[in-house]
């Protein structure tokens, strides 16, 4: 890393217990905070992280998170009724901007979210997680709540890889080192130093969030980094040490196809940088068939959709 991004990386990174829930009690006074778990058929965790969230951070004397609210992104198991019964706000995709067609994807729906909350700190966490604790939680709160320099916050962690019945310590972000960090260390040297660069948790400044685009699909996470880079600057970043991250893993084919989505989204903002780059907009793959290989071709167009705050119109309000 260049010195710099050294210096701030030493600065920058914390553990999740340097955040202490007293602490961040002390610090809150009448800043708001919204948590956000974007969902598609995650009956099995998404109840237990929700309960987790309202237990230790809600039903408290002195509470730390004013909302929790699961954005449904069209489920077709339990998760809705799940969510709910566990105490969280639900709310269904194409309820929020009804105006807008909603398209598939995690990003359309982290963007709809900042239209259905209203916290003035926005926390993200993924809802398939498996050790869920609400340290994730306050630890990404913290460098928010007690520094007003800070704007955008990103989770780091261990991530065990199951291979069948065995687990290994490491090797559970394929596409992070494949992909992500190649690319960042490249052409955005700056963010070299976030460990966990396609991390699903984060927190960050409403303010900041609702002037962002973002992609709609799994190009969400690196698209916001970079583009919050822009926004505030390196030394408005920080990252927290939340551990260990256990979820469920996707087989190859999906990892591609996640991959494609995030190295296109990277070009279009090289593209913007005033760097021409031809972007595919789909990815061929193959499985084989009894007696030969069939291709696949998958469209991995990277929509963007607009920053919040240039939606006009009172529908953005309506999931609130």
């Amino acid at each position: 890393m260049e010195p710099a991004v050294q210096e701030w990386f030493e600065r920058r990174s914390t553990r999740a217990a340097d955040w202490p829930a007293d602490l961040l009690r002390a610090a809150k006074g009448s800043t708001s905070v919204s948590v956000v778990l974007p969902a598609l058929d995650e009956a099995s965790t998404v109840g237990r992280i929700v309960d987790a969230v309202r237990h230790d951070l809600m039903d408290v004397a002195w509470p730390i998170v004013d909302e929790v609210v699961v954005l449904d992104s069209g489920s077709t198991d339990a998760t809705a009724a799940v969510a709910r019964a566990a105490g969280a706000r639900v709310v269904h995709r194409d309820e929020v901007l009804p105006s807008v067609p909603s398209v598939p994807g995690k990003g359309e729906a982290l963007w709809r979210s900042l239209a259905a909350t209203t916290g003035d700190i926005v926390v993200f966490v993924d809802a398939d997680l498996l050790n869920f604790h609400s340290s994730f939680v306050t630890g990404l709160m913290g460098p928010l709540l007690t520094d007003p320099s800070v704007h955008f916050v990103k989770a780091m962690y261990d991530r065990p890889f199951a291979d069948g019945t065995v687990v290994h310590p490491a090797g559970g972000g394929r596409v992070t080192e494949l992909v992500a960090r190649p690319l960042l260390n490249l052409h955005w040297p700056q963010l070299a130093g976030f460990v966990q660069p396609l991390a699903g948790e984060y927190a960050a400044r409403r303010h900041l969030l609702e002037r962002l685009p973002f992609a709609t699909g799994y190009g969400v996470e690196i698209a916001l980094l970079i583009d919050a880079l822009g926004a505030v600057g390196l030394d408005a970043m920080a990252q927290v040490d939340l551990g260990e991250r256990r979820h469920r893993h996707h087989d190859d084919l999906r990892l591609g196809r996640m991959a494609a989505e995030i190295w296109q989204t990277a070009l279009v903002r090289r593209h913007q940088d005033g760097e021409l780059e031809t972007v595919e907009a789909t990815l061929t793959q193959f499985v084989r068939d009894a007696s030969s290989y069939r291709p696949i071709t998958h469209d991995v167009t990277a929509l963007e959709r607009p920053p919040l705050l240039t939606v006009v119109g009172d529908d953005r309000l309506q999931g609130r």
